[in-house]
């Protein structure tokens, strides 16, 4: 779109109409810029979250859609 015509498509419209367009600009401008100084945030890899593998020598897990199963049944009852 052209900055011109935007404008003028703007300047159209009612006052209140004018102003949600201000504020609406003033949201997006808070959303899609990173305030000065402020570097993207690094993500961690997964792998190496220590809570990765808090469960692995549980022998009762080996099966994890059983173990739900029967945790569901023990705690709901028979569903089925």
């Amino acid at each position: 779109m052209e900055p011109g015509k935007l404008i003028n498509d703007i300047s159209s419209l009612p006052p209140a109409a004018q102003r949600h367009v201000v504020e609406f600009i003033a949201f997006l401008k808070t959303r899609y810029t990173q305030p000065q100084g402020e570097k993207p945030s690094k993500r961690s890899i997964l792998a190496n979250e220590p809570f990765i593998g808090i469960w692995k020598d549980r022998e009762d897990m080996n099966d994890s859609a059983t173990w739900l199963r029967n945790i569901r049944k023990t705690e709901w009852g028979e569903t089925r």
